[in-house]
């Protein structure tokens, strides 16, 4: 259906997924979640790192929406790509308007003396899309590398919702190495997904992803295997049972269902959704 004749809430919808605002908002909440599950209140330090968090992944993901060169290539089937390519300047916007609110609070908090730790983390989300490194006569994205972007977005992310919250209320790593270790093995199931999304597409410039080298079957195999991972640190570090079988079996169901001709809501909408559900668990539950 042509955009100009999606109903509004179709299209605020649209706008909601493909701007990733739905995508920041999850990861917000997982921030926010994290927080919720250590002893003492967070206050306003707390409500700064969910802010950040929020701010940072809407910079990220815009800013890698509205490469150049992803605006050139044909939407084809994809209502998420053809949303993104129309409304390229909002993107930059949201980006422009992320990047400042980041600033802010990384000068106003004194996050300033973790910039070595940031830098990294910075470097290892611009360098996901971007041609940054040299080999065999020309640059590669980091996403590129055969198996590494499913264990990058969720190093990346695991490191975000987890590490700076942590960093923030100076808690030692070591005493959220479970946490962190679940958390991970919950993005990457996840992250199979979407290169099951992009198999075809994947498989015809040669990328190496889990889907290609081992199949859809494969691939779900290996996404259900860390999910079960993620149950098992969850219960081994005494989280709230239902808090954790909930959401993986809710994942695991997503995982099962996923397939390439489904549709940009059952990715965009769906599965992120999952990390909002993974989220929520551990309020209501």
């Amino acid at each position: 259906m042509p955009a100009a004749h999606r109903a509004l809430p179709l299209r605020l919808l649209d706008a909601l997924l493909f701007s990733s605002v739905w995508l920041a908002g999850a990861a917000a909440a997982q921030t926010a979640a994290t927080l919720r599950l250590w002893p003492g209140p967070a206050g306003a330090t707390g409500l700064h790192v969910v802010v950040l968090v929020f701010a940072a992944t809407l910079l990220t993901y815009n800013l890698d929406a509205a490469l150049p060169f992803k605006y050139r290539q044909p939407a084809g089937t994809s209502g998420r790509k053809a949303w993104q390519q129309r409304h390229r300047p909002a993107l930059v916007g949201l980006a422009g308007a992320a990047a400042l609110s980041g600033a802010y609070l990384l000068l106003t908090d004194g996050w300033v003396h973790f910039l070595p730790v940031l830098l990294p983390l910075a470097a290892l989300a611009i360098g996901y899309s971007w041609p940054v490194l040299p080999w065999r006569g020309r640059w590669w994205a980091i996403r590129e590398v055969p198996l590494l972007k499913v264990f990058l977005i969720a190093g990346v992310w695991t490191a975000v919702t987890v590490g700076l919250p942590a960093l923030a209320l100076h808690r030692p790593l070591g005493t959220v190495l479970g946490l962190l270790g679940q958390r991970f093995c919950l993005v990457a199931a996840l992250a199979i997904v979407f290169d099951i999304r992009d198999y075809s597409r994947d498989r015809g410039v040669g990328l190496r992803t889990f889907p290609v080298l081992l199949g859809v079957g494969g691939a779900k195999a290996v996404s259900l295997a860390l999910l079960a991972g993620a149950v098992a640190l969850g219960l081994v570090r005494e989280a709230t049972p239902l808090a954790v079988l909930l959401p993986a079996g809710l994942a695991a169901a997503v995982v099962l269902a996923a397939d390439e001709h489904r549709g940009d809501y059952f990715f965009a909408l769906v599965t992120d959704g999952m990390l909002l559900v993974q989220a929520a668990a551990y309020f209501v539950l």
